[in-house]
């Protein structure tokens, strides 16, 4: 039988803190302490930094700008346009934007991209499926849960460490 209890692990990172959490299998959520969609640990979860040592570890790296790729098990849980959503941002390259309209064409729903926004905005693991590669058509940058500046940072981050440059406005 698999443990459902829920666990969480905090990481006091560049755009501030975040928490990990997730059961004794997979990461299931990051959240940050500020922003539109701030969360902190419920009362029935329990702290267990060391169970999130891989996730932070690689957290730390990214941030270092050493790692682009995350490989740590998570699970993704939401409905199927959702997942499709999210699989897609996981291929939008480090240190590259898609627009919510090419994410929308990339699967296959061109009309949706109020849909893929919403999805976007409900990615339970952010940076890790990176929604924050996601801007407006004009180029500007929209809504993150982590709040503007932490999106322009984790823009501006990745491209510092890749090749091409980018420039963002909020």
């Amino acid at each position: 039988m698999t443990d459902t209890t829920i666990t969480y692990g905090i990481y006091d990172s560049p755009v501030g803190r975040l928490t990990i959490n997730g059961n004794s299998d997979v990461v299931q959520g990051i959240t940050f302490s500020q922003g539109s969609r701030a969360c902190f640990p419920q009362s029935n979860w329990r702290r267990d930094d060391a169970h999130y040592k891989m996730a932070i570890s690689q957290l730390k790296a990214y941030f270092a700008g050493d790692l682009k790729t995350f490989e740590f098990a998570f699970d993704l849980a939401g409905t199927s346009f959702q997942n499709s959503v999210w699989k897609t941002l996981l291929n939008i390259p480090y240190g590259e934007t898609n627009t919510y309209s090419q994410i929308a064409a990339l699967i296959g729903k061109p009309k949706a991209v109020r849909a893929v926004g919403a999805a976007n905005g409900a990615n339970p693991l952010p940076i890790i499926v990176p929604c924050h590669r996601v801007i407006g058509r004009s180029g500007s940058l929209t809504g993150f849960g982590g709040g503007l500046p932490a999106k322009l940072f984790l823009l501006e981050l990745e491209a510092a460490n890749s090749e091409g440059q980018c420039s963002h406005r909020i």
